[in-house]
Order: C-alpha cells, then structure tokens, then sequence
C-alpha cells in the first residue's frame, strides 16, 4: 500500500485554554478522498487551517509527503492546493487576472490558467469582474486555483457552498478526476449528498474528537444522513448553522 500523501498524528488545537481539537490521527494517500463531517462546533475547519499552515497545532504532527511544515515550509506549501471557504476578491479584476496573478504566485503557465477555467466552467465568463459573479461562481473559481499547480494534496473547505446541483455534480466529477490523476483530497462539508458521491474515507467529529470514522461503504444501507442522526440527533441543520 501506498504511503500517506497526508498525515495527522496526535494533532490538537488548544486556544485560551479551550481544546477546539483533541489528538486527531487521521491520513489519505494518493488516489483517495477523505470527508470530515459534524456540526456546529466540530472543528472541521480547524484542523484543514492547521493543514494548510495557516493556525499551528498545539500539539502532535502534520505531514506532507513526508514534509512538516516546521522543516520547510516553501516545499510544504507546494505539496498543497487550497481552496477557503470564502475569499475577498481584488476589486475590478476579471475572472481570467485573478487566477493568472495566483499562477504568478505558483510559476504555472498561462496555458494552465486558460485550461484551469475551462475545467471549472469560467471559461465563457473569463472577461467578466469577479465582484460581479455569484457566490457559487466565486467557489468555482477558488477551487481553479487550488488545482492550478497540479498538486499531489488538495484541501477544500466546504467546497460546494454556493453551488447549485448542476455544479455540485460538476465538482463530484472533478474530484472523482483528481483522484484518478493520483491526488489525495480532503474537504469538509455539512452536504452529506457529497461526502456519500465522492468521499473514500469519512471521519464525524463532534467538539474537536473523532467520535466516528470509516470506509464510506461501512456506514450501511442507510448511509451517513443516519449515521449524522445518531451522532447529533434527529435535526436537519440549514447549510448556514454548520460549523464552517
């Protein structure tokens, strides 16, 4: 078997004395798709900030195809696409500026910009200023450029706020393609449809602990709209009272 693309040991969070994350050990390896799922409070976004490098872990270690971000962090941070949860945009730049300006930032071709818009449907609109697009074309574009630089991990914040379902199946299809070109992926999302058409591997937490986690064929005929029930109760959460 594959070693892990991506590795979590012991990881925790603690923040004025409160433990937001409580000793994570999770990994995916190349070709897989790992979805955290949870509610309010769940520190799913915590633990992808402490992925990306944006917060560090209180405790325990993260790595990169073998990288901890601690050694190296420039060759860490190439291992890696990410895509936020939200983003504020450049006042007045196009669709096709932004992304040319992250590729800048990446060394990526100007073929690759063009080829990358066309992969998230933003092709037609490339001309068009960015502060005028829907939230759910601002998610497509922020998800073109964490696959600008081709990387071997991508990491994605409720990566399908905002998109309709034509678009929710457009990402299903582009991350079932990541994983088909090797890549390790992991996101998290309140859309449990999601996790249930793409994810390998889902781990639930619940106030920063991994209180179920497995094979997303081992959560039954039922699925884990079930097994979210049982874990938080018998409620359905509107998208904007999850946790981010």
């Amino acid at each position: 078997m594959a070693d892990a693309v991506l590795q979590l040991s012991g990881v925790e969070k603690i923040i004025q004395k409160q433990t937001i994350v409580r000793k994570v050990d999770m990994q995916v390896r190349s070709g897989e798709v790992l979805a955290l799922c949870g509610g309010n409070g769940a520190g799913k976004s915590t633990i992808l900030r402490m992925i990306v490098g944006i917060q560090r872990p209180s405790g325990g270690e993260i790595r990169i195809n073998g990288i901890r971000w601690q050694e190296n962090r420039k060759k860490y941070t190439e291992q890696l696409g990410y895509m936020p949860d939200d983003y504020l945009f450049g006042q007045g730049l196009s669709a096709e500026e932004t992304l040319t300006f992250w590729a800048s930032l990446r060394k990526v071709s100007k073929e690759r910009v063009m080829e990358t818009l066309e992969l998230v449907g933003l092709s037609a609109v490339r001309s068009k200023s960015v502060t005028a697009f829907s939230k759910g074309m601002r998610q497509r574009l922020l998800f073109a450029q964490a696959l600008l630089g081709n990387p071997p991990l991508l990491v994605m914040d409720e990566p399908t706020n905002g998109l309709d379902p034509y678009w929710m199946d457009s990402f299903v299809n582009l991350v079932n393609a990541a994983k088909m070109d090797g890549r390790a992926v992991i996101f998290s999302t309140h859309q449990l449809q999601v996790a249930e058409a793409v994810a390998d591997h889902v781990v639930f937490l619940q106030e920063g602990t991994v209180v179920r986690e497995g094979a997303r064929e081992t959560f039954g005929k039922h699925g884990l709209q079930t097994a979210f029930s049982e874990l938080y109760g018998d409620r359905r959460a509107e998208p904007e009272e999850m946790v981010r």
